[in-house]
């Protein structure tokens, strides 16, 4: 730990009153260019986070507090998650795809190409119960060389994808800008995404077959815009955003946010009980303990 700041509430609804933590928030690392998709492993009591110009993933070992390198290069990776037995999942700009690292330490590419063409940059990414990935795949890590390689999108368009039974890769929304970060509700059978150059998040239906449905705004952005976002077991929606996170209830009211000193660009929740939240902000990643607990998978 390399120093702790002030945990700030900003409370605009009466539902938000229970929604509080620790009074101030740890600074696990510090240092980088710019921190993003952290995942947590409880089986390791670990964290891996990317910094993405830097091509590096870090770890922080909660026993020891120590952050070393995971892995460099790491293809710019960004968002990550871990699926149900425990395995990595990552959106890897550089390489234009999405990976699943194996526990003999060997990498399954997930995903590179839909109908022959690459893919753009893959953002970030969720699995369902059913088994299914599902992941973002804006053009930012192709836009320039700071957080991938510059090139030109072979798709021509940003969607969100699923990929099913048999690795087989279908479009599950193609009417996004710029898709970004995506959660599911408890029950499944609704998905967040956030687009961050509509500045909103949107919320699908999901039917049994795995389609979206619906797609409605959900809520917008007054500080900056969206990025990342992870769902707690009551099913209020955390958001990352330009001055912190922002926290809806499941109407799309914003019932508070919790104030981060950098842009925040992902959140996490993790540790032994799910209560711990894990940021990250630009250059730095923060941890705070709180009175909400993550959805059981996020």
């Amino acid at each position: 730990m390399t120093g702790t700041v002030p945990a700030c509430f900003e409370q605009f609804d009466e539902r938000f009153r229970d929604c509080r933590g620790d009074r101030r928030m740890e600074v696990l690392h510090t240092g980088c260019r710019w921190t993003e998709g952290p995942a947590y492993f409880p089986a390791g009591r670990y964290l891996l986070f990317s910094d993405i110009p830097n091509d590096r993933l870090l770890r922080w070992d909660e026993t020891t507090g120590v952050v070393g390198v995971f892995r460099q290069p790491a293809r710019y990776a960004n968002g990550h998650s871990v699926d149900r037995r425990g395995r990595l999942i990552s959106c890897e700009h550089g390489a234009r795809q999405v990976t699943r690292d194996e526990p003999d330490g060997s990498c399954t590419v997930l995903a590179s190409r839909y109908q022959g063409k690459r893919l753009n940059s893959p953002n970030d990414v969720v699995e369902r119960a059913d088994g299914s990935i599902w992941f973002t795949d804006p053009t930012y890590g192709i836009r320039s060389d700071y957080e991938g390689h510059q090139a030109d999108s072979e798709i021509g368009a940003s969607h969100v994808y699923r990929i099913g039974a048999g690795a087989q890769l279908r479009i599950a929304a193609d009417d996004f800008t710029q898709p970004n970060g995506l959660a599911f509700a408890p029950d499944e059978w609704r998905l967040y995404i956030s687009d961050s150059e509509e500045r909103h998040i949107r919320v699908f239906g999901v039917t049994r077959d795995g389609r979206l449905t619906g797609g409605d705004v959900f809520a917008r952005c007054g500080a900056g815009t969206f990025d990342g976002l992870r769902v707690d077991s009551a099913g209020r929606v955390w958001a990352a955003a330009g001055d912190g996170l922002h926290c809806f209830h499941p109407d799309g009211t914003l019932l508070g946010k919790l104030l981060v000193p950098e842009t925040v660009a992902n959140l996490s929740f993790g540790g032994a009980q799910r209560n711990h939240v894990f940021i990250c902000a630009t250059t730095s990643v923060y941890a705070l303990r709180v009175t909400v607990t993550g959805a059981r998978y996020p």
